[in-house]
């Protein structure tokens, strides 16, 4: 669907840094604004933190001017409500985009209740220890344009609504207490159906329905019975399967980042990297890909003494 707030900026000053539109539909857009003045009033939520400067930025209220912006803050618009703004200096920061029917949905998965409205409660220039982790930790480390990381980013999303609902909403239910793991038929579908599809973008709601249970109880249970999150077990899987492709196959490194559910042979090869300290070798097949990096160095040849000074350093 099209957000209301995403296209206001667009027609604004406002710089477009990178957007997603998860499966739900709920979107992210990663923005960078200086020297306007923006009026928004749409017919859906925005969720924004500020990642870095924003100290002028100036909401219009029936007082005058506010000011109180800077890293980590947050302002939470919900939809109906007007509010105009005034950026003086340099504000990125990043929107996450919702409806009603994203929050209904996902009380009717949390609680089993939906009442037939939520209503957000308006806060400007906030903090929230939580809100921050979630966008650094999982939305803002991670690639939008992978597939191999929609799962992280749709489980954020669905942590940050669950938020909303808790702490800045109407009903501010309490999280229901989840007990016990997934029982062990439900554990080996689910492992092996995971298994069979690492390379499609897999999200939370997909791995939830396998097991035929909310996206909030099948995190917490999947939790329970593996020591980790869904979206990390997934990553984990899909690392040891490119590993092994390396090692013992002699398919190009795009045809293996490919088969693990990474679209970008350099995404895959960070990935990599990260989790084995080693860099694939494109142009070596099998497990010499992996053997180079493992094979012991040669003694370093003695310099022969120069009359000339070192040379420049080659920046990339």
């Amino acid at each position: 669907m099209g957000y209301g707030t995403f296209e206001t900026l667009r027609r604004q000053n406002a710089v477009l840094k990178g957007t997603v539109e998860l499966n739900s539909g709920i979107q992210l857009a990663a923005w960078y604004n200086n020297c306007d003045t923006v009026t928004v009033r749409s017919d859906h939520h925005t969720l924004s933190l500020y990642v870095a400067d924003g100290y002028e930025s100036y909401q219009k209220t029936p007082h005058g001017w506010k000011n109180g912006g800077g890293p980590d803050r947050f302002c939470l618009m919900p939809k109906g409500d007007e509010s105009v703004w005034d950026i003086h200096g340099d504000l990125s920061f990043v929107h996450l985009y919702c409806t009603d029917a994203h929050l209904r949905r996902v009380g009717e998965e949390v609680w089993d209740r939906s009442p037939a409205n939520f209503t957000l409660q308006e806060k400007t220039f906030a903090s929230d220890d939580k809100i921050t982790a979630v966008y650094r930790q999982f939305l803002l480390a991670n690639d939008w344009r992978q597939p191999a990381n929609q799962l992280t980013l749709s489980a954020a999303s669905s942590l940050l609504l669950t938020h909303l609902i808790q702490h800045y909403s109407t009903v501010q239910w309490r999280l229901p207490t989840v007990t016990g793991g997934l029982a062990p038929g439900v554990k080996r579908h689910v492992l092996a159906w995971i298994d069979a599809h690492l390379d499609q973008p897999l999200t939370l709601a997909d791995l939830a329905q396998q097991a035929g249970l909310s996206e909030f109880h099948f995190a917490r249970m999947f939790r329970q019975s593996l020591n980790m999150a869904p979206h990390q077990y997934v990553m984990q899987q899909r690392m040891a399967k490119a590993q092994n492709l390396i090692c013992h196959s002699a398919l190009p490194l795009t045809e293996i980042a490919l088969a693990c559910g990474f679209s970008s042979p350099s995404h895959f090869s960070h990935r990599v990297k990260a989790a084995t300290g080693l860099t694939p070798l494109p142009a070596t097949g099998g497990a010499a890909r992996i053997a180079r990096r493992n094979s012991p160095r040669r003694a370093p040849r003695p310099r022969r003494r120069s009359q000339f000074p070192p040379a420049s350093p080659r920046w990339r």
